[in-house]
């Protein structure tokens, strides 16, 4: 398993901007969370601007595009406006998510299936302004065929289901969740796609998505910024970078 290639990781701020919006102030600020997830080990950041910008602001990503050395993976929702904004800034990567104004997050993977020639025409700008477009989908062989066909570069495979059912302790359907993202990532392997991961990993959950061979990157958030509350930011990314680099070499 030595031979897998590396497998980055992508630190999510989202919610480090949830608590300075809380009190409506600049502290605590993104931008130096960012940089210490850079410090920590992170490939990557991602941040999603969301329609309502009920956490990351217009002005995060102008100063996230300002100071970051490592690419910023920008999520947004297939609208004009967002796409406006990606093309403005032209970030390394854009990726896009399903929302609804009523979620507490991205709930479920994007539909793609039932969407392709919109979002054919949404992504080419895209793609042509320079940005690697991924699509957030579930582990389902019809959207990834979708996303295929639309032009994406890469998929991120929505890990939530497979995270709820190990939190649930139902142990049977996460060991068969599992089971599809390992079958999934390798079909949009073979279809020429970059296959990256994503949604609710913790430090129970990682290491058999990061074993994953056809995996590329995982983009975990959430978890992180919490478990800084507990015992700082930078530990918090190293300890699940040391288990990521664990399961890929087969520790």
């Amino acid at each position: 398993m030595a031979d897998q290639p590396p497998l980055r990781l992508g630190v999510n701020i989202d919610h480090v901007a949830t608590v300075r919006n809380a009190r409506g102030g600049a502290y605590p600020d993104p931008l130096r969370a960012a940089k210490i997830a850079e410090e920590a080990g992170a490939d990557g950041i991602t941040a999603h601007l969301r329609e309502d910008r009920r956490h990351i602001s217009d002005a995060d990503i102008d100063g996230l595009m300002e100071v970051l050395s490592v690419p910023l993976n920008f999520e947004m929702a297939a609208t004009d406006e967002m796409q406006a904004i990606a093309l403005r800034h032209k970030p390394h990567a854009v990726c896009i998510v399903p929302e609804k104004r009523e979620e507490r997050t991205t709930e479920g993977g994007l539909e793609v299936a039932k969407d392709e020639n919109r979002l054919a025409h949404f992504i080419a700008p895209l793609r042509d302004a320079g940005c690697r477009v991924s699509i957030f989908i579930a582990a389902d062989k019809r959207q990834i065929e979708a996303a295929n066909r639309i032009g994406a570069e890469v998929i991120e495979l929505h890990t939530g289901a497979y995270c709820d059912f190990h939190a649930e302790g139902h142990f049977d359907k996460r060991d068969d969740e599992l089971e599809r993202l390992r079958d999934m990532s390798a079909f949009a392997h073979s279809l020429g796609l970059e296959v990256h991961a994503g949604h609710g990993l913790t430090y129970d959950t990682v290491a058999p998505v990061s074993a994953l061979p056809e995996v590329r990157e995982l983009n975990i958030g959430h978890f992180l910024i919490g478990e800084a509350i507990f015992r700082g930011l930078e530990p918090a990314i190293r300890e699940m970078r040391n288990i990521m680099d664990g399961a890929r070499l087969g520790r």
